[in-house]
């Protein structure tokens, strides 16, 4: 063993105080090592609310295809030297402990006082590590106190030069990059509540993996010579460069061949309904089924309806954020039953208090046995028929739930919101989706969320602009607030006028079964019977647009009850596949519908409204190229490096996967935290991928001039565009061109 160039025989007798001394590199270069370090890594969000990211955001500021070649020297190496492998073990039992959300039957202990120093004081007792009287006690006693001393301290430890500081601790993360994803997801995504629950730096993060290197591997500089001697194998990047060229372009080409036919309608008339849907991709389909059912216009939008709400449940107290984590909650809408609220209390309590004693039960350690004494033939019983006709077992479920607590209407309070703010949302909101005038008599709008059953990823399947959850809340909360006199009334003096007979209603699409619910129902006979209309059309929309979605599911297979097999797929636990999620999606289209109604984009494009002529000041167009076209790029991104590469940016199989600190999905019992889609969100078996990987292609109906000139003010849209990550086009109403934006950032025309 080395000290600073030095062989060290004997490391049980030195005086260790002396290293920590020797350890004197300025505090403020070492911060911005330790900031670079940390710029390679992606934030991944908990199991509760999934979120999608680019793995390799970090990497951003580099050209596509240099980007890749630095994803192969970090995150896709074959193979790991063994002594870090089990400075990862080591570091997977000590975090998996600390971020425990609930799962272990007993927490660890000392985390209120962080991860660095709750490690600290625990370590002592980890005989596997640290044997009383070792130099290893004697080093870990003889530690500095802050973050940074002990990240000098270790660095100068294994003989690491200031200039590979920054290395250094890079391969500290990238050798274990789930972990250090969600790390980085807490101390800068997650909301205050998270924070404060277990306590955890950057720089402690990154003191904690160093000293359990120091400990475990004292000769892990030769970590950067294994690094240097990484070499990505060009021929098959090449390759495949090639391939995602080609097919890019043949999908563009195709694209933009389709919509240079549209033409804009003659006249406008006034259809019986409108309704407008998140820009989901799964939409898309399920907007043309509806369209050819009756006489509705259809629009598209980002599924938070452009509230930046949070929503507190009070009967559970359960208090998210339901918009973009782009954006920070600026009001928070109380949700309650409409009647008899100590009622409902009160069987919330009951279901609560009956859990707990099952879990406490379950999780003792002598009751589980009597449980299993107890319950194994009805659970046995349950199983079965979960397995053999899970449809009637949710009804079983439900009906045995609803003698405990019964089921509510909730009512959505928006006191939360200012008055003023209700109508700044509320324009902004309409402007946003281009719907100023000719409003029809009902206008809904439809949040979406799914329904599966024993799935872990369930809330990646979920809004995403709603931070994965169901986004039916924000569609009654911005009807509710039109539907108000006092804001019509203000909306007027905008020149937003809406006709006293238009009524506003909310409504969710279940992306699963394709249901749509409608929650609010007015009394009128006129608007009942219109009423009863749109729900048989939903009917036949569901019929429609499951049966499309199937044919993607089983191509091989027809079917003539696709709704009922489409209802199955969400009530059976066994159910790897109840969707296909957002797979194959490829383009991003802002601009009117009349450019997509006629085009069977195949489920395969994010459509935004817009009315460019309607944006004077290209306010509404900042905006969806600054947040919704980021998140479809983050989503994009996931998908396609999900598919190229399932163990290295996925989250592996399904079936051999494991639920760790109900955070996180690891695959056996250590593994690292995956962080990515499932390989059967993307994948049609275990060697053929469904999803196709195609960078997103932006097309937008606006001159040229207009979007140039959002590009020219925004150094992140330019970084994305000029380094080929995103695509984009102009479909240019005035000349009457298509362009492309070069990475120069320089407009091509096309045709």
């Amino acid at each position: 063993m080395k000290f600073f160039g030095q062989e060290i025989k004997h490391p049980e007798k030195l005086d260790l105080h002396q290293f920590n001394d020797h350890a004197h590199h300025d505090i403020e270069n070492l911060k911005q090592d330790i900031h670079s370090s940390w710029g390679k890594i992606a934030p991944t969000w908990p199991l509760k609310n999934l979120i999608a990211v680019n793995p390799l955001m970090g990497f951003d500021s580099l050209p596509f295809e240099q980007a890749l070649v630095e994803a192969e020297k970090y995150f896709l190496q074959k193979e790991i030297p063994q002594q870090m492998l089990e400075v990862n073990r080591h570091s997977i039992k000590w975090l998996q402990a600390f971020y425990d959300q609930g799962q272990s039957s007993i927490a660890m202990p000392l985390r209120h006082l962080g991860l660095l120093h709750s490690t600290l004081m625990l370590l002592k007792h980890d005989r596997s590590l640290v044997q009383r009287g070792s130099w290893q006690q004697a080093w870990l006693e003889a530690l500095p106190e802050s973050a940074e001393e002990i990240i000098q301290s270790c660095l100068s430890f294994l003989n690491i030069e200031k200039d590979d500081y920054a290395l250094m601790m890079t391969l500290m993360l990238t050798t274990l990059p789930g972990w250090s994803a969600y790390t980085k997801y807490r101390c800068e995504w997650a909301d205050a509540a998270d924070q404060q629950q277990h306590v955890v730096s950057e720089s402690e993060y990154l003191a904690f993996r160093l000293l359990l290197t120091c400990l475990i591997w004292p000769d892990a500089q030769d970590l950067l010579i294994w690094h240097h001697t990484i070499s990505p194998n060009q021929t098959n990047q090449d390759k495949f460069l090639d391939g995602l060229h080609k097919s890019e372009q043949q999908y563009q080409h195709r694209l933009l061949n389709q919509l240079s036919k549209q033409k804009p309608p003659v006249d406008m008339h006034r259809p019986s309904a409108q309704w407008i849907f998140c820009i989901d991709v799964r939409s898309e389909p399920f907007r043309r089924a509806l369209e050819s059912t009756g006489d509705y216009q259809t629009l598209g939008f980002a599924g938070f309806f452009g509230l930046p709400i949070s929503v507190r449940d009070q009967i559970t107290d359960d208090n998210y954020a339901s918009c973009p984590v782009l954006l920070k909650p600026q009001f928070e809408i109380q949700q309650s039953p409409c009647c008899d609220h100590e009622h409902h209390q009160r069987g919330h309590l009951r279901m609560q208090g009956l859990k707990r004693i099952y879990q406490s039960l379950k999780y003792n350690f002598t009751t589980p046995f009597n449980l299993v004494e107890t319950l194994g033939l009805a659970t046995g019983l349950w199983m079965g028929l979960k397995s053999l006709v899970p449809n009637l077992a949710l009804k079983l479920k439900s009906t045995a739930s609803q003698t405990i607590r019964t089921n509510f209407v909730n009512d959505i309070d928006i006191s939360g919101i200012p008055l003023e703010q209700q109508i700044n949302q509320s324009a902004n909101a309409l402007k946003m989706m281009g719907l100023c005038k000719n409003f029809a008599p009902l206008v809904i709008f439809c949040g979406h969320g799914s329904a599966t059953q024993n799935n872990a990823y369930a809330t990646a399947l979920d809004c995403g602009a709603c931070g994965g959850r169901h986004g039916g809340t924000n569609a009654q909360v911005l009807a509710k607030m039109l539907n108000q006199s006092s804001v019509r009334n203000a909306l007027a003096e905008m020149n937003i006028i809406i006709p006293d007979d238009t009524v506003f209603l909310a409504a969710q699409h279940n992306t699963t079964t394709d249901e749509v619910e409608i929650f609010s129902e007015e009394t009128s006979d006129h608007f009942a019977h219109n009423l009863e209309k749109i729900k048989n059309d939903l009917v036949q929309a569901r019929h429609k647009n499951s049966a499309w979605r199937l044919a993607q599911l089983y191509p091989q297979k027809s079917d003539a009850q696709p709704a009922l097999t489409t209802q199955h797929h969400a009530q059976d636990w066994a159910q790897v596949r109840p969707e296909w999620g957002l797979s194959k999606n490829a383009s991003f289209i802002i601009g009117p519908r009349w450019l997509t109604q006629q085009v069977d984009l195949e489920g395969r494009s994010f459509l935004h409204s817009y009315e460019w002529n309607e944006d004077k000041e290209a306010s509404s167009l900042t905006t969806i190229l600054t947040a919704p076209m980021i998140v479809t790029h983050w989503i994009n991104s996931q998908y396609f490096f999900s598919t190229l590469d399932n163990i290295a940016f996925g989250g592996g199989s399904k079936i051999s996967k494991n639920i760790t600190g109900k955070i996180g999905i690891m695959q056996g019992n250590a593994s690292d935290l995956m962080h990515g889609l499932p390989l059967q969100s993307v994948f049609k078996n275990d060697d053929e991928p469904y999803h196709e990987c195609l960078r997103l292609s932006v097309m937008v109906y606006a001159p040229h001039e207009m979007i140039k000139s959002v590009i020219d003010q925004h150094s992140n849209l330019q970084k994305l565009f000029a380094n080929g990550w995103i695509h984009l086009f102009c479909l240019d109403p005035v000349s009457k061109q298509q362009y492309q934006l070069s990475q120069e950032l320089v407009w091509t025309p096309l045709n």
